[in-house]
């Protein structure tokens, strides 16, 4: 029994040099931070320099030439110097000239993308819908903003446009409106046979609210000029040009006038099930049932 247990607990002469190593690196590891402190010194930073640049600096103030609300790095510095504002046309204005004008590097750059893709300036207002341009810096430039061409664009005092009649040209004259948005209110109006209210372009893509607040005043709808639609003899095809119904409301029309005959009132529609109150709201000013 001695025996075994004497076995058991002895250790070879590998075992215990290992053991004294293993107890020698543990004292190292603990020991390496004062170590480091013993001969390591760190170095003492001496700020009297830099309190007397800091006096001198105190002391020249705006005499010193520097604005930091007014100034950029010199040009070639990798910023460019504002300039005072005079009237300028942001169709001929380079990046550059743009940060001259108070707008950041990025803003510039984003101008100079959007007349890369074929975007051009038609009124002041224009600048407003350049993503990345500031209320602020819109207000502040629009006094300035001349483009030539286009100086007797807007509409005059009390001057309206009817949505229903306007040509293109025509609505290019409302504030915010371009060529490409004039086409587009065209391009729906066509489609829904007219506008039965002015607050139906906000459901054309680009007019926001806040591009329809800018415009709603100056415009106006004759409801009499709508196209209406003969719902007792239009085909499928024809009808599914009609932007406020889907495919499977459009079939459902022609299915439930083939199997019970012509409707005689928007209260035959009600019976479709595809088609909701609201739905029936918004389609009734354009139904004939001729």
């Amino acid at each position: 029994m001695k025996t075994s247990l004497k076995n058991y607990s002895s250790i070879t002469k590998k075992e215990w040099n290992g053991l004294v190593i293993l107890v020698v690196l543990i004292a190292v590891v603990l020991a390496a931070p004062y170590a480091y402190q013993l001969f390591h010194k760190d170095t003492i930073i001496d700020l009297k320099d830099f309190d007397k640049a800091a006096a001198r600096l105190s002391k020249a103030g705006p005499a010193s030439g520097f604005d930091p609300d007014k100034e950029r790095l010199k040009p070639g510095a990798g910023q460019v110097t504002r300039r005072k504002l005079a009237p300028f046309n942001p169709n001929q204005l380079t990046s550059i000239q743009w940060q001259q004008l108070g707008l950041t590097a990025q803003q510039a750059g984003i101008i100079e993308h959007y007349k890369d893709k074929g975007g051009r300036f038609y009124t002041s207002a224009d600048l407003k819908k350049i993503y990345g341009i500031a209320d602020s810096d819109y207000r502040r430039l629009e006094p300035y903003i001349v483009i030539p061409g286009h100086e007797n664009r807007k509409l005059k005092p009390g001057e309206v446009i009817e949505l229903n009649t306007a040509d293109t040209a025509a609505l290019t004259r409302l504030t915010g409106v371009g060529p490409a948005t004039a086409v587009l209110i065209a391009r729906y109006r066509g489609r829904l046979g007219g506008f039965n209210r002015k607050e139906q372009l906000k459901e054309i893509y680009g007019i926001d609210s806040a591009r329809y607040e800018e415009i709603e005043k100056y415009v106006s709808v004759n409801p009499g000029k709508i196209r209406k639609i003969f719902i007792n003899t239009i085909s499928f095809d024809q009808l599914r040009l009609f932007p406020y119904l889907s495919y499977k409301q459009v079939n459902a029309i022609i299915e439930y006038r083939k199997q019970h005959g012509n409707y005689a009132s928007i209260a035959d529609m009600k019976n479709i099930v595809l088609l909701d109150d609201k739905i029936l709201r918004k389609i009734e000013p354009y139904i004939s049932f001729q």
